[in-house]
């Protein structure tokens, strides 16, 4: 069975900074047509820095959406055009303060896959040198370190609830494991 949905019109309702609202007809394998409503992204990157310790480099910041503090692993949102790995090791320096040479792709994420087009690319690295934080005028983060055991506990636990986050923590620990990273 054929799967695929056509585009058939598409309509711009709200075209922001960060994300665009669309609403589109699409035609469905069984000749119907639907409405979809898209929130287009230009995607993000995430990080999970491990040191020579076992212990991952988190950020704690205040997630608006959600109204609490979130930890998560260093991450960002990618310019339209830009290199998704140029992104992450920029985030991870600007964020944790850290840099690393040795860098594994560890895929792509599609956190919302029903309504929003973000696909997140992660990777996981090995810290070599920490030389301090350079934020965004607009970001307020602390930085934490917690033993990979311990995070992959967290994960399992529930008390991180971001899933770019999980799934580099497991994603990682999974390479360790395998002494792949």
């Amino acid at each position: 069975m054929d799967l695929t949905e056509k585009q058939i019109s598409f309509e711009y309702k709200f075209k922001g900074k960060i994300v665009n609202l669309r609403v589109d007809d699409a035609l469905l394998p069984n000749g119907t047509t639907a409405k979809r409503e898209i929130v287009e992204h230009n995607g993000g990157v995430c990080v999970a820095p491990l040191d020579d310790e076992y212990n991952l480099y988190f950020v704690k910041q205040f997630r608006y959406p959600y109204m609490e503090i979130v930890t998560e692993l260093p991450a960002g949102k990618l310019e339209k055009g830009e290199d998704p790995f140029e992104a992450g090791k920029r985030e991870l320096k600007e964020e944790t303060g850290a840099t690393a040479q040795k860098y594994v792709d560890l895929g792509k994420l599609y956190p919302t896959p029903g309504y929003c087009g973000e696909i997140i690319r992660i990777w996981a690295c090995r810290v070599d040198e920490n030389c301090g934080q350079n934020l965004d005028e607009d970001e307020f983060l602390e930085v934490e370190r917690i033993p990979l055991k311990k995070a992959v506990e967290m994960v399992l636990n529930n008390e991180i609830p971001d899933s770019k986050t999980q799934v580099g923590i497991l994603k990682a620990a999974f390479l360790v494991e395998n002494g792949k990273l």
